[in-house]
């Protein structure tokens, strides 16, 4: 599966096995959603302990890279019903940012407004351990307290989609 490879414009300039991606001077481009209910609270998704990256962290609901053949859009809906069962909403376009830590990539944000209990998502087995709701503010708090619960673009992804948090 060939990964959208992008310069620092999010121009696509080509296009790489994900194994030969260089991490340290590829960018890529990853989709995500935010996923919220009527109650305030913002669903995320606990990563199998056994993926190679990030094993066990909490993260975003739904996040997928962009393969070669996707746009982030379709990529999206792609991966919110492969991650958690969830099909048949519309998702919001939400704002892109470019995340630079030990990867380069930009993330474009989707919302979408479910309300459902956590045991009603279907997770993918060998992607996400489990999902579960959690209060807005409990998760900024507990982000800052306990960072190393949480993929490591959590903090920054809080403070583009809470800019006034």
């Amino acid at each position: 599966m060939d990964i959208v490879v992008v310069d620092e414009n999010d121009n696509i300039i080509g296009s790489k096995p994900r194994d030969t991606l260089d991490y340290s001077t590829d960018i890529y481009r990853v989709s995500a959603l935010w996923v919220t209910n009527s109650k305030g609270e913002v669903l995320i998704a606990q990563r199998k302990h056994t993926k190679k990256h990030d094993p066990g962290k909490w993260s975003p609901a739904v996040a997928g890279t962009v393969e070669s053949h996707e746009t982030y859009e379709s990529n999206m809906y792609k991966e919110a019903e492969e991650e958690i069962g969830l099909k048949g909403y519309i998702f919001e376009l939400g704002p892109k940012q470019f995340v630079v830590h030990n990867k380069r990539f930009f993330v474009q944000w989707y919302f979408c407004t479910v309300d459902k209990e956590a045991n009603e998502f279907v997770p993918q087995e060998d992607e996400v351990e489990q999902v579960k709701w959690i209060q807005k503010d409990e998760l900024i708090k507990d982000v800052s307290l306990n960072p190393d619960k949480y993929v490591a673009s959590m903090p920054a992804a809080l403070k583009t989609l809470y800019p006034e948090n």
